[in-house]
């Protein structure tokens, strides 16, 4: 398993790097999501199955399909379709592909070798552990963090909502000078 652990941190660096130094949008969140699946696997590797499960479907799942949308719905215009096409080749998938086989190996040898269910050391945390951690001692601090994410949720429903198309904004101002006259 140190393999295992060794082999995915190295991937999440270098795909990391590929973040960083990329300046195509697109091309940096396919090495963001290998680099999220790689620290899945390093979470896997620590005997943290439930994390690294976590890591895959909310981070590399959802959050990544979202940017993804994000970033192709701003790249919208007749000048990009030359751009989409120089992006299709083959160089330009050649380092999150390596990348990604890496992390295959390194997934196929830990699964063939039969080390699927050690740990590199201490006992594997389940998802029941979790929970009965996060709703034992630290409940009080779980329900705050909800209602924290519950005000932020309602301030930017709030904030973001448009005026009415047939009422005109009304400022503090203007509202003020009308009730005095």
């Amino acid at each position: 398993m140190e393999i295992a652990f060794y082999l995915s941190a190295l991937v999440a660096v270098l795909a990391t790097l590929g973040v960083i130094t990329n300046p195509n949008p697109v091309h940096a969140l396919l090495y963001l999501i290998i680099s999220l699946i790689s620290v899945a696997m390093v979470f896997f590797a620590l005997g943290a199955p439930f994390a690294g499960a976590l890591e895959v479907i909310v981070y590399a799942g959802a959050i990544m399909v979202l940017f993804v949308f994000v970033v192709m719905m701003l790249n919208l215009g007749e000048t990009v379709v030359a751009q989409e096409r120089a992006w299709m080749r083959p160089r330009v998938w050649l380092g999150p592909s390596v990348l990604s086989g890496i992390l295959l190996l390194t997934l196929i040898a830990t699964l063939w070798g039969g080390d699927a269910g050690r740990v590199i050391g201490g006992e594997t945390l389940t998802a029941r552990a979790v929970g009965s951690l996060l709703f034992g001692p630290w409940l009080l601090v779980v329900e705050l963090a909800a209602m924290l994410l519950l005000a932020a949720l309602v301030t930017a429903s709030h904030v973001g909502r448009l005026p009415e198309p047939d009422k005109p904004a009304v400022s503090r101002e203007s509202g003020a000078r009308k009730e005095a006259s």
